[in-house]
């Protein structure tokens, strides 16, 4: 396999991974990780070889792909809306459905809306807080999570995308004081007993404690309602990413705690309940309340 052309070294890689069900996406994905090209380059520079480097490279790469590892962490980097991000074993790589809750937050808040205090709750690669700041670069948001690890990788994007964030170390709300405009999560919301239902991939390579909840994969969704009081006022409007089954159950949740609040649970692109707000409209009676 020595002096391959890239559109050659495609082609073995093609054929490799389709014997193994492999993605030829993927495949594409690493080719153009060896040089950080965009497909256009890729297909200008076909007839380009390889260096032996870059061949030891892709074929060690292939060959984790085709044992399970995500491109992405080959790759070290995972694009999400329209930035390039760093990810590692310590942080789950961002998806399209959090992008999802990502333009619903922004839709809610056109850009001549300033100065919100925004805060990212288990933040993981900074993926959500930092897109957000990206795109409202007047909004001043902080991100937490509860990992030292996950928090060094969303300190580097946020340094590499120039983004002004705030990154706080602590469990949930623990770090935070004062009160927030837009707070916005995507928990781990995946049921113990639904790891039958997940790619191989995902269990032996992503952080499990950023996937898996008790009660039914709604813990933190309890412990959200329940510890969030002192960072909301009346205005505040709460996002999170729910499993595809959750929806109801998370309504339910929020509405036993906040009875005045208005939750609404949203769909995402392939039809599926994603996401859910929360409008606390809290009176000023209500303040001290206990729900």
């Amino acid at each position: 396999m020595s002096n391959l052309t890239f559109f050659e070294a495609q082609k073995w890689a093609f054929s490799f991974v389709e014997k193994h069900d492999g993605e030829r996406s993927a495949i594409e994905l690493l080719l153009k990780g060896l040089r950080g090209w965009s497909s256009v380059e890729l297909l200008c520079h076909y007839s380009e070889q390889l260096t032996p480097a870059e061949l030891v490279q892709f074929k060690k790469w292939v060959k984790c792909y085709n044992d399970g590892w995500p491109v992405q962490y080959l790759l070290g980097k995972a694009s999400f809306f329209g930035h390039e991000f760093k990810v590692n074993e310590n942080t789950l790589i961002p998806r399209p459905e959090t992008a999802e809750l990502v333009e619903w937050v922004l839709a809610d808040y056109p850009a001549q809306i300033q100065q919100l205090r925004v805060a990212d709750i288990g933040t993981g690669t900074g993926a959500i807080g930092i897109s957000l700041q990206k795109e409202r670069p007047a909004w001043e948001v902080t991100l937490t999570d509860i990992s030292p690890a996950a928090l060094q990788v969303a300190q580097v994007n946020a340094a590499r995308l120039k983004a002004h964030v705030r990154l706080l170390e602590g469990d949930l709300f623990a770090p935070l004081t004062g009160q927030y405009q837009v707070i916005v999560s995507n928990p781990p919301y995946i049921a113990v007993n639904e790891q039958r239902f997940m790619d191989k991939s995902v269990l032996e390579h992503e952080p499990n404690a950023a996937l898996f909840a008790s009660e039914n994969g709604l813990h933190f969704y309890h412990r959200i309602a329940a510890e969030i009081k002192p960072f909301i006022s009346a205005e505040t409007c709460l996002y999170l990413e729910i499993g595809f089954q959750q929806g109801m159950a998370v309504k339910k949740i929020f509405n036993e705690h906040f009875p005045t609040a208005s939750v609404t649970v949203k769909r995402d692109l392939a039809g599926n309940e994603r996401m859910v707000k929360v409008e606390f409209n809290i009176r000023r009676d209500e303040s001290n309340a206990d729900y």
